[in-house]
């Protein structure tokens, strides 16, 4: 089981006693109350309870992976590469709800919102080796992480059934839910997340590996502020409110210098840094790097998969942003057919480069859940639309400035239309391959529009690639499995 770094120091005397795995504990279905009464009653089991919830970003194939498929592959960003059937049909905008990422994605969430569940149910009751503050603070935990997972299901799903207990019985009625509405299921986030932000510390004390690796009041405030800006109906003067409670925070977030050492491998755990999934390498690693890392990188030949689209390269260009392309694509010739770079042996075409050390499969990369430009972003995006202009154009300048770009254009500028344009592109170029695009075109409303409109050519055949996508498409389909499963379900329109 991967255990996050922060818990070696906080947690190594009360695992070393434990002889049971928690992810053995925490899978039982239903749980048995006998077994649970008897697995959960001491604080050292409870903080190995929460470590379980936390593995769960580490071991799941979204966090690991399949967030820069289901966003950035999905979107206008990146384009599948490989050979992985499933992975095309999210670079042509046509997945099935027999496609096993979908399945994978659904189950892997439901399963750690079972593990946040347990220990929210198990903290008030435990009190021997614990004190009030910690089990305050374990509960705030929970519930961020809860949240966290709820925002990735209905930004892809919408609606979807709302488990607030461990499933204790096999009754149809208490296990087969049907699904809430997209309106209901925010509703639960925000709540879930104001409770959180009410019991979570800023920080945990001066071990950045500590506070940047487990939910924090800023990091519960940065995910406020994402929830009411991507929830229907957005409501952008909370947005503000939380974006500010983030940027204003003791605990002193502040832009790194250097864009580049975001992701160089030697700055994780930054000034910039909310959260992110840790990774040790090893037996404690992330292997997602080394699917996407050029040759001379990864060590090996393959054709890899999530390969820089061409809209995104021509978009880099465009803000002559050469700090913030270079940091993020890595060019290199290969010897295999690209059929958007290269339609030869030979040919140099981008890589994805955000992640830097293959490792063999076991990459120490870590990945950005929550990271203070984004949230500034979110905040300019809220000054536009509360009819606050000038200052948004400030806080969008405050991020081009790290990347030696000048002010917004007065073209930019003119209007709040050209001024929420010209975030939208910030957003992409600031945060490609850190799994925003999907869902920021989505909010913006312009998912269907810009995807027909990008210009993509199978060099292969000279023929234009027709994405064809439909309204319905900006949410995937619920998995047949599940629908099989509980016919209280009800697939999404359109599949």
């Amino acid at each position: 089981m991967k255990i996050n770094k922060l818990f070696y120091g906080v947690l190594a005397l009360a695992l070393a006693g434990m002889a049971v795995s928690c992810s053995d504990e925490l899978d039982l279905k239903p749980i048995s109350q006998e077994t649970t009464d008897n697995a959960y009653s001491t604080g050292t089991q409870l903080e190995a309870a929460l470590t379980g919830v936390y593995e769960s970003f580490q071991s799941s194939q979204y966090y690991s992976w399949d967030l820069v498929l289901f966003q950035d592959i999905r979107s206008d960003n990146y384009y599948a590469g490989g050979d992985n059937p499933e992975m095309f049909a999210f670079d042509d905008i046509d997945v099935s709800p027999v496609n096993s990422r979908v399945f994978a994605l659904w189950s892997s969430l439901y399963n750690a919102i079972s593990k946040a569940n347990l220990v929210l149910e198990k903290t008030p009751e435990i009190t021997e080796g614990i004190t009030d503050a910690r089990r305050d603070q374990i509960r705030g935990e929970a519930l961020f992480l809860r949240a966290y997972h709820y925002f990735t299901l209905v930004k892809n799903f919408g609606g979807v059934p709302l488990y607030l207990e461990t499933i204790k019985s096999t009754d149809p009625s208490e296990v087969r839910l049907p699904r809430k509405t997209e309106e209901e299921v925010y509703a639960q986030i925000i709540t879930d997340l104001q409770e959180s932000a009410s019991l979570l510390p800023d920080t945990y004390g001066a071990d950045d590996g500590i506070n940047k690796s487990r939910a924090t009041k800023g990091a519960a405030n940065a995910l406020l502020a994402k929830a009411y800006a991507q929830m229907p109906n957005a409501d952008y003067s909370k947005v503000l409110e939380y974006a500010n409670a983030v940027i204003n925070s003791p605990a002193g977030y502040k832009l790194l210098g250097d864009y580049d050492e975001l992701f160089d491998g030697n700055h994780y755990n930054n000034t910039e840094s909310i959260i992110e999934i840790q990774y040790l390498g090893g037996d404690e690693g992330n292997w997602g790097p080394q699917m996407h890392l050029p040759p001379s990188v990864s060590g090996d030949s393959w054709r890899k998969f999530s390969v820089p689209s061409v809209d995104l390269v021509d978009a880099f260009d465009a803000a002559g942003d050469d700090v913030r392309k270079n940091a993020t694509i890595l060019w290199e010739s290969v010897n295999w057919i690209d059929e958007h770079w290269g339609n030869a042996p030979g040919s140099t075409i981008p890589f994805a480069y955000k992640w830097r050390n293959a490792g063999s499969w076991n990459s120490s990369d870590d990945i950005y859940l929550l990271r203070l430009a984004d949230i500034l972003l979110l905040k300019a995006e809220a000054l536009n639309e509360l009819n606050r202009m000038a200052e948004a154009e400030d806080v969008v300048n405050m991020v081009r400035q790290r990347v030696d770009l000048g002010p917004l254009s007065v073209e930019a500028t003119a209007s709040q239309d050209s001024m929420r344009m010209a975030i939208l592109n910030e957003r992409r170029l600031e945060l490609a391959q850190e799994a925003h695009r999907w869902d920021d075109l989505v909010r913006y409303g312009v998912a269907v529009q810009v995807m027909n409109n990008v210009d993509d050519v199978d060099l292969r055949s000279g023929d234009s690639v027709n994405y064809n996508m439909q309204d319905y498409e900006t949410l995937l389909p619920i998995p047949q499995s599940e629908i099989n499963r509980n016919p209280n379900l009800e697939q999404n329109p359109g599949y």
